[in-house]
């Protein structure tokens, strides 16, 4: 009769309904893993790195660590090193709109309960009201690492290693999952790279 579902109709279905049950156990078990390595670093002692990690985490808003580092290759670099250092700024505002206006507003992931999971008082730094996922900090500072170190290889893996500092230091300080700062950085590096070949696509001569 017409209208009524084919047999290759109902197996459409149920493929479809088998594939959606796969991916929801697969981010059931993510989750449950991102929430379980949040706890573990919660209640790791580690009286030594909570105030190091706090600072270097203010020292990260606004991206103010990678704009003095921006500033000190303007004044003291040569032509190649304030030519990264502009590229290394627009990398960061680029980032900061697509993470903070674009990507944040469509998972509205909520920040973590640090009182839940018994994050120390003396790593805990004003909670962001902006949601958590992904986190602003690690994009950002990824996305100036990779430019910068695009420009000036000796320079990446310093700040490579200093970006991922800094992202651990959110989770640490209990504003952020684990999975935030990850797709942060990633989201970081593939901003970087792009604003970096875009910039260059700009400045090679014509042929």
């Amino acid at each position: 009769m017409a209208g009524e579902p084919t047999r290759s109709d109902d197996s459409t279905t149920a493929h479809d309904r088998r594939l959606h049950g796969v991916l929801g156990s697969l981010l059931n078990e993510l989750r449950a893993l991102d929430h379980a390595i949040y706890r573990v670093i919660a209640e790791t002692p580690t009286a030594g790195l909570d105030k190091p990690l706090r600072k270097l985490s203010n020292a990260a808003d606004n991206s103010q660590l990678w704009l003095a580092i921006a500033a000190g290759l303007m004044v003291f670099g040569d032509h190649k090193a304030r030519r990264a250092a502009l590229n290394g700024v627009g990398a960061i505002a680029v980032t900061s709109f697509l993470v903070n206006v674009v990507i944040k507003s469509l998972p509205r992931r909520a920040r973590p309960d640090r009182d839940a999971y018994a994050v120390p008082e003396e790593r805990r730094l004003p909670m962001p009201t902006s949601a958590s996922f992904p986190s602003g900090h690690s994009a950002s500072g990824f996305a100036f690492a990779t430019t910068i170190g695009d420009y000036l290889p000796p320079m990446a893996l310093p700040l490579r290693s200093l970006a991922a500092v800094v992202a651990y230091s959110r989770v640490h300080s209990g504003v952020h999952y684990p999975t935030d700062a990850v797709a942060g950085s990633m989201i970081g590096c593939a901003i970087g790279l792009v604003v970096t070949r875009v910039r260059r696509r700009r400045l090679e001569p014509r042929r």
